[in-house]
C-alpha cells in the first residue's frame, strides 16, 4: 500500500474510531464529547485535503458501476459528516462556545442525530468499499488463500449476524428516519457491551459494502455478449 493510501487509510479508521467514543456521550460527558467531536473536525479537515484530487477528477474520467457506487458512498458520507459537525459545533456548549452562533438549536439537534446515526453506518460501509486494502496487506503476510477466506466467513457472518440483532436492538431505525428528536441513553450500560455491539454494527457495514463491491465489480468486468455490444 502506498503511503498516501495509508494515510487516507489511518484517517478513515481514525475517524470511525472517534464517532464510536461520540456515540457513547453518556460515559464521557458533555466536555469530553466537545472534544472528542473537535478532534473528529480535524480529521476530516485533513481527510479532505488529502482528497483533493478526488474533488478534481469528480468530472473526469469514465464512470464504470464501481466508481459510482465508491462516488455515491463518498458524497452520502461527506453529507453526514458536515451536518454532524455544523450542528456539534451550533450546539457547542465548551470548544466552540465562543462562536456568535444564536438560535437555530432545534435544526441542530434533528441534523445532530441524522449525522450520528447515518455517519456511523456511512462511514462503516466506506470502510467495506476499500477493505480490500486490509485484505491485500493480509494476503502480504503469505496466508493461503484458502485459509484467509475460511477465516473471513467464521469472524464476518456471525458478526455480521450480530450486527443486525445490534440495528434492531438499539433502535436504530427510529433515529435514521428521526422518528424521535430525544435519543435514549442508558447511564447505568457497561462500557464494554456498547462497545461490542457497536463494533458488531460496523462488522456489519463493512461486511455488506465488501460483499457488494465484490458483485459490481465482477459486474463492471463481465465480457458484453455480441448482443450487449
Amino acid at each position: 500500500m502506498k503511503t498516501k493510501a495509508k494515510i487516507k487509510w489511518s484517517l478513515d479508521v481514525l475517524m470511525t474510531i472517534a464517532l464510536l467514543f461520540l456515540m457513547g456521550y453518556q460515559f464521557w460527558g458533555e466536555t469530553a464529547h466537545e472534544w472528542i467531536g473537535a478532534g473528529m473536525l480535524a480529521l476530516f479537515i485533513a481527510h479532505q485535503a488529502c482528497n483533493l484530487n478526488w474533488y478534481r477528477n469528480l468530472l473526469r474520467g469514465r464512470y464504470t458501476p464501481m466508481r459510482i457506487l465508491q462516488c455515491g458512498m463518498d458524497i452520502l458520507t461527506l453529507g453526514a459528516m458536515l451536518a454532524l459537525l455544523y450542528s456539534g459545533i451550533a450546539m457547542s456548549r465548551h470548544v466552540f462556545a465562543f462562536l456568535p452562533i444564536r438560535g437555530g438549536m432545534a435544526l441542530a439537534r434533528r441534523l445532530h442525530i441524522l449525522g450520528s446515526y447515518w455517519g456511523y453506518l456511512l462511514m462503516s460501509l466506506h470502510l467495506g468499499l476499500h477493505w480490500g486494502m486490509v485484505l491485500n496487506l493480509v494476503r502480504k503476510k503469505r496466508i493461503p488463500q484458502r485459509k484467509h477466506q475460511a477465516a473471513s466467513l467464521v469472524i464476518s457472518l456471525p458478526l455480521a449476524a450480530y450486527g443486525i440483532y445490534v440495528f434492531i436492538k438499539r433502535d436504530f431505525p427510529t433515529y435514521l428516519f428521526l422518528r424521535s428528536e430525544f435519543v435514549y441513553l442508558d447511564y447505568q450500560e457497561p462500557k464494554l457491551l456498547f462497545l461490542l455491539d457497536y463494533l458488531a454494527l460496523m462488522g456489519l457495514g463493512i461486511f455488506m459494502a465488501h460483499s457488494i463491491g465484490k458483485l459490481v465489480k465482477k459486474a463492471g468486468t463481465a465480457p458484453r455478449t455480441a448482443a450487449e455490444s
